[in-house]
Order: C-alpha cells, then sequence, then structure tokens
C-alpha cells in the first residue's frame, strides 16, 4: 500500500492506549483533590479535538465543562476559568504561541493544567501541572481523560469493559479500516485531488474531525480550498449553493448526532451528483461491541481520510509537511 507502516501504526495506537494508568491516576488524583470545572483549551486542530471532547461528555456527564478557543480566551478570558479549573490541552510542538500565552494567562487566573506535549522539553510542558509526552492520537487521548472523568463521576458503568477491548482489539482494527479504505481513497483522490472548492459535512464526533479534515489537511497541508459545516446548520444556508456538480462529503458517525447527517444524505440526491458519503458503520471492527463503536467513529472516519491523504499527496507531487506561511512567516 502507498505511504502505509502498518506496524507502525499498530504500535502508535496501543502506545497510546498505554498512557491510560498514567491519565488515570492524574485524573484520578484531581478528583480526590477535587475540582469546579474542566476547560478544554486548543486553538486549529487541538481546539477541533476539544469539540470532539466536548461532544462526547454532553450527553453523559452533568461535570462542568466548556471549551475555550486560546487566541479568544487570550482577548477576551473567561471568567468561569480560575481556582478549581482543571484545564486539559495538547501541543505537538509545545511552542504554538497562542497556546504558550493562554497557559499563563490560565495559570495566572489560578487554573491548573493538564497537558499533552509531545516535545516534553519544551518552555510549555515544564509549565505544565501534570503533563504526558506521547505523540499523535490526540483524539484518544483526550477521549481516555473525559471517560476516566466520567467513570469517576458514575457515569460510564462500562468504563473497563470497554477499554479491555480496545486495548485488545482496536489498533489492529484500525489498520485494517486503513487497508479495506484504500481503493476508496485512490478513486476518491484521483477524482477530487484538484477541486477548486470543496465542502465537509459532519455532526457529533464528526464534526470537530470534519472541521479538523478540511482546515488542518486539505488546506494547510494539501493547499485545497475548503468549506466545513455542521449537519444540522446544513439546511440554513449550505444547501443553497450546491448544484449538480458542487464536491460536497458527508462524513457520517454512529453516535447520538447519526440522523443529522442522514438526513443530508438524503437530500444531497436530489440536487447534487458529485457528493460523497464516509460512514464510519461501513468498517468492521472485531472484537469491539456495537455499544461502544459510536465513541469510536471519529477514529474510524479518519484512518479513511488517511489513505485519501496518502493518494492525494502522490498525485499532487505536494508534500504535506511543506508549508508556505506556517511558522515561516511573522504574523
Amino acid at each position: 500500500m502507498l505511504k502505509f507502516d502498518e506496524e507502525k501504526q499498530i504500535a502508535s495506537v496501543q502506545g497510546a492506549l498505554a498512557l491510560r494508568g498514567r491519565i488515570e491516576a492524574i485524573v484520578d488524583d484531581i478528583c480526590r483533590a477535587g475540582f469546579k470545572n474542566i476547560c478544554w483549551l486548543g486553538i486549529g486542530g487541538t481546539y477541533a479535538s476539544c469539540l470532539q471532547a466536548e461532544v462526547h461528555m454532553k450527553e453523559r456527564s452533568t461535570l462542568e465543562f466548556f471549551v475555550e478557543n486560546a487566541a479568544e480566551y487570550l482577548i477576551t478570558g473567561n471568567r468561569r476559568v480560575g481556582e478549581g479549573t482543571v484545564v486539559v490541552i495538547s501541543s505537538v510542538t509545545g511552542s504554538t504561541i497562542e497556546m504558550v500565552d493562554a497557559v499563563k494567562k490560565a495559570q495566572a487566573d489560578g487554573a491548573r493544567v493538564l497537558g499533552f506535549i509531545d516535545v516534553e522539553t519544551t518552555e510549555l510542558a515544564k509549565r505544565m501541572d501534570w503533563e504526558i509526552a506521547y505523540p499523535a492520537n490526540e483524539q484518544l487521548k483526550f477521549f481516555m481523560v473525559a471517560d476516566r472523568l466520567m467513570f469517576r463521576h458514575g457515569e460510564f458503568p462500562e468504563y473497563e469493559e470497554y477499554y479491555a477491548q480496545l486495548d485488545a482489539h482496536l489498533a489492529v482494527d484500525l489498520a485494517e479500516v486503513e487497508k479495506a479504505a484504500d481503493a476508496f481513497g485512490l478513486a476518491f483522490a484521483q477524482k477530487h485531488h484538484d477541486d477548486k472548492l470543496h465542502y465537509f459535512v459532519g455532526a457529533g464526533n464528526q464534526y470537530g474531525s470534519t472541521y479538523s479534515y478540511a482546515m488542518c489537511y486539505w488546506e494547510e497541508q494539501h493547499w485545497i480550498r475548503t468549506k466545513s459545516i455542521h449537519s444540522s446548520e446544513f439546511f440554513h444556508g449550505m444547501l443553497e449553493i450546491v448544484d449538480r456538480d458542487t464536491p460536497v462529503t458527508v462524513f457520517v458517525g454512529e453516535d447520538s448526532q447519526r440522523p443529522l447527517s442522514e438526513r443530508v444524505v438524503r437530500f444531497l440526491p436530489r440536487v447534487c451528483a458529485n457528493y460523497t458519503v464516509i460512514d464510519s458503520r461501513d468498517y468492521a471492527l472485531p472484537g469491539i461491541d456495537e455499544r461502544f463503536r459510536g465513541n469510536l467513529s471519529h477514529l474510524v472516519t479518519h484512518a479513511v481520510t488517511q489513505r485519501i491523504d496518502a493518494h492525494i499527496e502522490a498525485i499532487n507531487r505536494h508534500p504535506m509537511e511543506i508549508r508556505r506561511y506556517y511558522r515561516r512567516l511573522d504574523y
């Protein structure tokens, strides 16, 4: 397969799941000490992951939690951030200026910070009250924090059963999804690698990844213009600019907001002949109970889009690590 290291992918997910003991110890200490609220803080792709953690918890938990965009927080502030707040962040480089300054502000306001920082020698990593260094798998790491918080709050009784299944099966299952999706990824890339504008639609825990996929992958890394929209908002504007030839991709997950995306999928054939549906339900997850698939559907569709990305990169002869302006200009 093009640009696919199966052993590396499996080891990466297994390594992330192996962090659970450390995450549990940190969250258990936080719960024993008591806290007022949880703030998921991010910028760009990490903000998208925060949105996924938020929707994951929203229907399950009565804990006080909210999402903040780091740049907005620096300008506007948030009176809910203070003594008793636990801020949860993630950063690959540990040097994103908005995140560094937002963490400083949150700590000055009295909050404590739990951070997943890939580079543990950075200034940001050293500022953490609790820090875990491990690359990639950001959504999985965030969800492990959210799940432990809910378990400690008596809201996730299936926690041990759920993670036993993930430990045993998830890494291999996601690698198998990538292999199963390769032919689709190639066909999609061949059709859409030169789109002038592509619309991505999603809901539930798919929306954060829809937003991130459009912005952080197609715009930032492939240099293809996109727009992302929540399925619930599709019928309040976007439907009027979709015609026969408009490229639209709908991500359909298996959590409670699936019907929002299914409604979009039912509508599109009436006006559009250039739409694609990426449905996590189309991919097997052996060993994972049907009850738990909704929690993981964003990881399944991410495995699918990784195949699209590999093929677009090859077709366009454009390495995804190249940037025109990001970290090359002062702004």
